[in-house]
């Protein structure tokens, strides 16, 4: 592993938080470890010296910061979840969301939330958790000492329209995610999880995340697709419908992982369990 950068800041608090020409955000490295640095990439803002608290939960619902690690998300939220007919039994995917990624413990300890969701990728489960969950990220935008008329502030987007392709995220530079919210009313409502690789340890191709609420149980595709899609599916007949739909739009992703064609007839049969699963009409 060699990281050719020049500088790593520390950021402590927001003001640390605006980015200086050639830097960009740390989470919990990773991915960035694994991979040679983006051109142009020449300084680090570490934002685990922020010192969020990893997760909340209060009458508004769930809380989860973008430094939060997988490992810590597994020991609170989805152990909140871990009771199928408690108060939080919607967080019983956690689990097998963060198993999906196939990590070591080593990474679990350090790999975060806000950087899973930020790299954009396919197989990056966080992405059909949150979504699953109709989450929110809020997203702190750069100072105006940046360049932006604007003040310090922040926006919302809701994590499903937060990836918009392979890679792609609705992140503007210098802009960060601070927290993913989840809302108190989806904590009590029964979810499923779904997925199918190539191999028994490999790369998600699919995956399929469902929630049970009103107007009908809601069906998020991950993995199989560039960017997440969800569906409130009234019937199995409107859900063929909608897949049908996705193949027609040319939305099937497709990698030495899985071919469009395998990822779109596993995607079919994962979202009928899923249906199925949580009581949709036949």
């Amino acid at each position: 592993m060699d990281i050719d950068i020049d500088t790593v800041r520390v950021a402590r608090s927001r003001a640390d938080c605006v980015l200086r020409p050639g830097e960009a955000f740390l989470g919990g490295g990773t991915f960035l470890y694994s991979e040679p640095v983006p051109a142009g990439v020449t300084g680090l803002v570490d934002l685990t010296g922020m010192g969020w608290e990893p997760w909340s939960v209060d009458g508004a619902g769930l809380r989860v910061a973008g430094t939060c690690t997988l490992e810590e998300l597994l020991a609170g939220p989805g152990r909140l979840g871990a009771s199928s007919d408690g108060p939080y039994r919607g967080l019983g995917i956690v689990g097998e969301c963060v198993s999906a990624l196939t990590l070591s413990g080593k990474v679990a300890r350090t790999a975060t939330v806000g950087g899973n969701l930020a790299l954009g990728l396919p197989a990056g489960s966080m992405v059909g958790l949150f979504a699953a969950l109709s989450a929110v990220a809020v997203v702190w935008t750069p100072e105006a000492s940046t360049g932006s008329s604007q003040p310090a502030g922040s926006r919302e987007v809701a994590v499903a329209d937060l990836v918009t392709g392979a890679g792609r995220v609705g992140l503007a530079p210098g802009e960060v995610l601070r927290e993913v919210r989840v809302p108190a009313a989806v904590l009590g409502q029964r979810t499923m999880f779904r997925r199918a690789s190539l191999t028994p340890t490999g790369r998600t191709a699919a995956m399929v995340t469902g929630r049970a609420g009103e107007p009908a149980p809601r069906i998020t595709v991950t993995a199989s697709v560039s960017a997440p899609l969800s569906l409130h599916a009234r019937d199995h007949d409107m859900l063929d419908r909608w897949i049908d739909w996705i193949g027609s739009t040319g939305a099937w992703y497709e990698d030495t992982h899985g071919s469009r064609e395998w990822r779109a007839a596993m995607t079919r049969r994962l979202a009928h369990e899923a249906l199925e699963e949580l009581g949709g009409a036949a």
